[in-house]
């Protein structure tokens, strides 16, 4: 269902003025309240799919509202978007920590707010989209674990990620695994400077984002509420459901959620240095063509450069033939002449054994070359 209702919550009516005249141009239905308690009495009756929520209003604050909103089962999924004039890091993660799924910054731009409830809007169709899917796939994890421990998924997962060389079927494997343990998650992989995220819903809301951001350089572990947040460099994964009321459990899926988040990024590792690989084979390939053109190319020049020598002594050795025996030279001048001669054709024999030498070295490197493309190939 696309986006179509929506709550605004501030105590100060000039600013609920302000996003109605932000509003007006959108096909929503907006309802504002100045109050808190006005906001939970006209919730479930009004049943927004997006509330905007102020954090600083009397009596009642934005923290405690959204926190009576994740706690009643009627409204727990409606996604809140808290508006504050303050956005450090504390109160983002305080609003991460109650339930939000977003939040922005006082004063706003109107495109700024928009943007943002559209893509609020994106990830209720991808919800609704995916609910059927989240429902078969809950179920399926409910069977699995009645008979199976949470070591056999763990363990099924390693065999099944030691085949994977892609990404995106790497973090679906992941995804998978999790949910068969009952977890919902958030995942990042970061590749090549670039950040690629992935969720048990499908997209990652702003505020997971922001906190994949801000979190990635702070430490191994964090733990907030019923939320643990674990680092690698290249891998984080966010789970949304730990059962905060079962210490022995919680501590459990903590080391296995450490485990497998680990394990995920050596696979990930190994997945990159595959394609890394194949890059360098495929320019060793590459150079050993070249290289065996270069050869080919000098042995027909060696070869041409043999075939001339051989020509040009064969026709002085007939030339010297015919002429010599009528230019009256006595014996000792033949000898002199046919002596010079001999050693210059053996100097050619001898230039000879040394292009046969170049040959057979050529050969060689080719023969170590080829050798060495096929040992790569092999290690893949």
């Amino acid at each position: 269902m696309a986006l179509q209702r929506i709550l605004a919550v501030d105590d100060e009516p000039f600013n609920l003025e302000i996003i109605e005249e932000i509003l007006e141009d959108l096909d929503f239905e907006l309802l504002t309240v100045t109050s808190g308690q006005q906001c939970l009495d006209v919730i479930e009756d009004f049943a927004p799919q997006v509330v905007l929520l102020d954090v600083s209003m009397p009596k009642m604050n934005g923290y405690e509202v959204c926190k009576k909103l994740k706690a009643n089962l009627q409204t727990q999924d409606i996604i809140v978007m808290f508006v504050s004039a303050r956005g450090s890091v504390e109160e983002r993660m305080e609003g991460y920590a109650v339930g939000a799924e977003d939040y922005i910054v006082k004063p706003f731009g109107h495109n700024e707010l928009k943007a943002k409830l559209l893509n609020l809007g994106q990830m209720l169709l991808e919800r609704d989209i995916l609910e059927q899917q989240v429902e078969d796939a809950t179920s399926t994890a409910f069977n699995a674990m009645a008979t199976s421990s949470e070591m056999g998924f763990i363990v099924n997962y390693i065999e099944q990620i030691g085949v994977i060389d892609d990404i995106q079927a790497l973090a679906k494997a992941l995804i998978q695994c999790l949910n068969n343990l009952g977890l919902s998650c958030n995942i990042e992989f970061r590749v090549d400077e670039q950040r690629h995220h992935f969720a048990t819903a499908g997209l990652c809301s702003p505020i997971v984002l922001e906190l994949f951001e801000i979190l990635r350089s702070k430490g191994r572990l964090h733990e907030f509420t019923s939320r643990i947040l674990v680092n690698y460099n290249l891998v984080s994964v966010l789970i949304l459901n730990m059962p905060s009321e079962d210490a022995d459990k919680h501590g459990r899926l903590r080391d296995h959620i450490c485990f497998i988040a680990s394990v995920t990024e050596q696979q990930l590792l190994a997945i990159l240095t595959r394609k890394q690989l194949l890059c360098q084979q495929a320019e060793l390939n590459e150079a050993i063509t070249m290289i065996h053109s270069k050869f080919t190319g000098l042995l027909a020049l060696l070869n041409n450069n043999r075939s001339q020598n051989e020509s040009i002594f064969r026709n002085l050795q007939e030339v010297f033939e015919q002429r010599i025996p009528t230019m009256g030279l006595d014996e000792d001048q033949e000898v002199f002449i046919y002596q010079h001669i001999d050693e210059a054709i053996q100097g050619s024999i001898a230039r000879e054994e040394a292009i046969m030498q170049v040959r057979e070295a050529f050969t060689e490197i080719e023969s170590d070359l080829s050798l060495l493309s096929s040992t790569g190939k092999q290690s893949q």
